[in-house]
């Protein structure tokens, strides 16, 4: 999804996440096991349910057990517009 802690509270604050279909705009916002969180990424939107958390930080496979991907493969979901990532860069500052 994103690689680094500071891209996921860019988009957060960018308005390219919801939590259970509600936008988020604060990184820090709460969290739970059920939840489901949808990622407008560059060319994608990801779908994915929060099946648990871990203790510390581990490798992508760990990462992967603790979700689970409810992204569908239909445009309406896997295609976005091709000017979101710029979007996204000019918000962030890049």
């Amino acid at each position: 999804m994103v690689r680094t802690r500071s891209a996921a509270a860019a988009l957060a604050e960018a308005g390219f996440v919801r939590l259970n279909g509600k936008h988020v705009t604060a990184p820090g916002h709460l969290v739970r096991v059920g939840d489901v969180v949808t990622l407008a990424l560059d060319r994608a939107v990801k779908v994915v349910r929060v099946e648990g958390f871990c203790e510390k930080r581990g490798d992508a496979p760990a990462a992967r057990a603790i979700y689970r991907d409810l992204t569908t493969g239909s445009g309406t979901r896997a295609c976005m517009r091709a000017d979101v990532s710029a979007k996204v860069s000019a918000r962030i500052g890049r």
